[in-house]
C-alpha cells in the first residue's frame, strides 16, 4: 500500500510482515526520499521502534509524534535516507522490547514482564532488514544502517546494537529505560562491545518518570539519569571512542515525544554529518 505525503518530497509505503513468535502480522512502514522512483542511487536506512509514534501525531500514544516527516523536509542538508517505522506490539510492548524479565516490578502484573527482546531483535535482523534490502535500494552495510528508539525502545536499541554490531552502525538511545532490568542489561553491554566506528547518541531528561513507570520503581527521575550514565560509562569502559558518543542530559525535560523530536535533528546530524 502506498500513500502520497507530498508529491515533491516524500512517499510512504506500507507492508505487513509475519512475526513468528506471536503468529501474527506487524505493520512496517517505509518513508522514501524525494524522487526515489526516479533515481537509481542507494540510500542509508534508519530503523525506528514504536512506529506508531514516529510519523503522525494522530497515531501517537502521547498525541505528539517524532516529527520525522517535517524534520526531513526542513533539513535538506541531511543526505537522503530511507526511514523504517516498525510498529510496536501494543499490549506486548514491554515484553517485546526487553530481552530480560524485569526485576523491578511491584505488582503481580509488572513482576513478570519482559523477556522477548532477543526474539524481536532476531526478527528485525533476519526478516525485516532482509525484506527491506530486497525491496528497496538500500546501502545495506553496517555503516549506513541506523537504529533508534526511546524508553523501552532505547533498551532494545542498545541491546540490538551490542548483539548485532555487524548489522547496525549507529544508534540513537533516547530516555533509556534500562532500569527495567539493569543488572542483566549492564552485564550484556559490558560483554558485547560495539564496533569502534559506531556512533551512539544518548539523550535523557531530568524529569523523566511517569505514572506507568511508578508501578516498577519509586524515584524514576533519578533512575533514568543513573541508567543513562551507567550505559555511557559502560561504552567507555569497553573502549568505545569518546568522540563517537554524544551524551545529552537535559534539565527539566520529561518522558515525551516532543523532546525526542527536538533531539532527533541532533541525532541525525551527529550520525550522518559529523566525521
Amino acid at each position: 500500500m502506498t500513500s502520497h505525503l507530498d508529491y515533491y518530497y516524500l512517499k510512504m509505503e506500507e507492508h505487513f510482515l509475519y512475526v513468528p513468535y506471536f503468529h501474527n502480522y506487524r505493520r512496517v512502514r517505509v518513508l522514501l526520499p524525494k524522487d526515489y522512483h526516479h533515481e537509481t542511487q542507494h540510500y542509508p536506512v534508519l530503523y525506528m521502534h514504536d512506529g506508531q509514534n514516529v510519523f503522525y501525531s494522530k497515531e501517537s500514544y502521547s498525541g505528539y509524534s517524532w516529527k520525522v516527516i517535517p524534520t526531513i523536509k526542513h533539513h535538506k542538508e541531511f543526505p537522503k535516507m530511507i526511514i523504517i517505522g516498525i510498529d510496536n506490539a501494543g499490549t506486548e510492548r514491554l515484553n517485546e522490547y526487553s530481552p530480560w524479565k524485569t526485576n523491578t516490578g511491584s505488582t503481580p502484573d509488572t513482576m513478570n514482564t519482559g523477556g522477548l527482546g532477543a526474539e524481536y531483535a532476531r526478527w528485525v535482523v533476519e526478516m525485516v532488514k532482509p525484506f527491506i534490502d530486497r525491496s528497496y535500494r538500500t546501502m545495506s552495510d553496517r555503516n549506513h544502517t541506523l537504529l533508534a528508539g526511546s524508553s523501552m525502545g532505547g533498551i532494545i536499541t542498545a541491546y540490538m546494537g551490542a548483539a548485532y554490531p555487524q548489522v547496525f552502525g549507529h544508534l540513537g538511545v533516547f530516555s533509556l529505560a534500562s532500569w527495567f532490568s539493569e543488572s542483566a542489561f549492564m552485564h550484556f553491554i559490558h560483554h558485547n562491545p560495539l564496533h569502534k566506528s559506531s556512533k551512539v547518541f544518548i539523550q535523557v531528561g531530568t524529569n523523566e518518570g511517569d505514572e506507568i513507570d511508578s508501578k516498577f520503581i519509586s524515584d524514576m527521575n533519578q533512575a533514568y539519569i543513573d541508567c543513562t550514565l551507567h550505559y555511557y560509562q559502560a561504552l567507555l569502559r569497553t573502549g568505545h571512542p569518546l568522540d563517537n558518543i554524544r551524551l545529552r542530559i537535559m534539565a527539566n525535560e520529561i518522558h515525551h515525544e516532543m523532546h525526542w523530536a527536538d533531539h532527533f535533528v541532533e541525532f541525525l546530524h551527529f550520525t550522518l554529518m559529523e566525521r
